[in-house]
C-alpha cells in the first residue's frame, strides 16, 4: 500500500471538504516569488504510466475513491468502495453531479506539466506519490469534461470558468509547485500573480 498522506473522509455520510493544505493568499504570493522561473523542459519520454495512479489507500479504496468521498456530500459506497450515491459540486464551473461517473479527479498541477518542469528527473516512487497526494491541494473532484478541457494546460492557457474560484485555484496550484520544487515559466507566473490579485 502506498503512503499517500492522511486518509480523509473515509466515513460514510460525510459533508464535502476542501482539499488540504491550501495556503493563504499572502503565503501563496511568497511561495510564487520563490519559484524558479525557467522555460519548460522537453516532453520526450513522457507517459502517464510513469506517474502510477490511482493507488490503494486503505482496504479496497484507491485514491480516486478517497477523493470522491472527501469532496462529495452524503457519499455512500458499496463493498468495493465505489460510490453508490452522493453529490459532487465542481468548484471550477459550479456544476453539481449525482453520478460519480460525471466526476473526474483533477491533478491541480497536471502530470505532463510536472514532467516538463522537474518531475522528469524524479524516481517512479516520487512520481507516484505526486499523482496520489492526498496531503496537499493536488487532487480535486471536478466535472469530467471541464477536467478534459484543462488537459495539461498551465494557468496562462486555462483558468476555471468561475472567476470566483481563481483565487483558490492559484493558491492551490502555487502550493503544489512550491511543495515539489517545480519550475514555472514566465507566462505561467504572470497568470498566477494575476489570479492571486483577485483574492
Amino acid at each position: 500500500m502506498l503512503a499517500v498522506g492522511a486518509v480523509v473522509g473515509l466515513g460514510g455520510g460525510t459533508a464535502a471538504a476542501d482539499p488540504p493544505g491550501i495556503p493563504s493568499a499572502a503565503t501563496a504570493r511568497t511561495e510564487l516569488a520563490a519559484l524558479r522561473v525557467a522555460r519548460d523542459g522537453s516532453m520526450d519520454g513522457y507517459s502517464r504510466d510513469l506517474f502510477p495512479h490511482w493507488s490503494t489507500v486503505q482496504g479496497s479504496c484507491n485514491t480516486r475513491e478517497t477523493v470522491l468521498r472527501r469532496d462529495g456530500d452524503d457519499v455512500e459506497v458499496g463493498s468495493t468502495c465505489a460510490p453508490t450515491s452522493g453529490s459532487w459540486h465542481s468548484p471550477y464551473d459550479g456544476g453539481t453531479w449525482t453520478r460519480a461517473s460525471d466526476v473526474d479527479i483533477d491533478h491541480m498541477v497536471p502530470l505532463a506539466v510536472a514532467w516538463r518542469t522537474g518531475a522528469r528527473s524524479w524516481t517512479t516512487a516520487k512520481r507516484e506519490a505526486f499523482a496520489n497526494d492526498l496531503s496537499s491541494p493536488q487532487l480535486w473532484a471536478v466535472t469530467d469534461d471541464v477536467n478534459q478541457s484543462k488537459g495539461d494546460k498551465t494557468p496562462d492557457a486555462w483558468k476555471p470558468s468561475l472567476r470566483s474560484h481563481w483565487c483558490e485555484y492559484a493558491r492551490a496550484y502555487t502550493r503544489v509547485k512550491y511543495r515539489y520544487e517545480l519550475t514555472v515559466h514566465s507566462a505561467e507566473q504572470a497568470a498566477l500573480s494575476g489570479m492571486l490579485a483577485t483574492c
